[in-house]
């Protein structure tokens, strides 16, 4: 197994990285399309990107927690997207990243977090679990394109 790679905070230079991740969650962008999610995401409060970061300063793998307010609750941290790369997944770095996630959750006071994850990702649903997190509902997501 390969050195644990270090967590830590993403900067806009890990952009093209998080992006070739993203193409592997299924979510494919070019590095500038990254460069751009990424500075605004930075530059919102209440949000953290964290990336793990190998010995060789290789980025194997990225989270985005971030703070949602509605009225029907109270404010939680909520997981909106994890990765990590195919050649390094079973080696507990999704596990590192979810507990710095919850670490800073913990740290601005938030009571819970939540994550969604599609139907079809079973694999992921179990790895939620393990970590400690229940299912509690299931739900349908509409989309209604603004013509951009």
């Amino acid at each position: 197994m390969a050195e644990a790679p270090i967590i830590r905070p993403a900067t806009p230079a890990d952009a093209a990285e998080i992006a070739r991740l993203a193409g592997q969650l299924g979510y494919p962008c070019t590095p500038k399309q990254m460069e751009a999610r990424l500075a605004d995401v930075l530059a919102t409060a209440g949000h953290r990107v964290l990336v793990a970061q190998g010995p060789d300063g290789a980025i194997v793998g990225w989270l985005h927690v971030g703070c949602l307010k509605w009225l029907e609750g109270d404010p939680r941290a909520e997981i909106g997207g994890l990765v990590v790369d195919e050649a390094r997944r079973g080696e507990k770095i999704g596990e590192r990243l979810v507990e710095a996630a919850i670490r800073w959750a913990e740290g601005k006071g938030y009571s819970e977090v939540r994550v969604r994850s599609n139907v079809a990702r079973a694999d992921a649903h179990r790895f939620y679990e393990r970590l400690g997190f229940v299912r509690v509902k299931v739900q349908q997501v509409f989309r209604r394109s603004l013509g951009r």
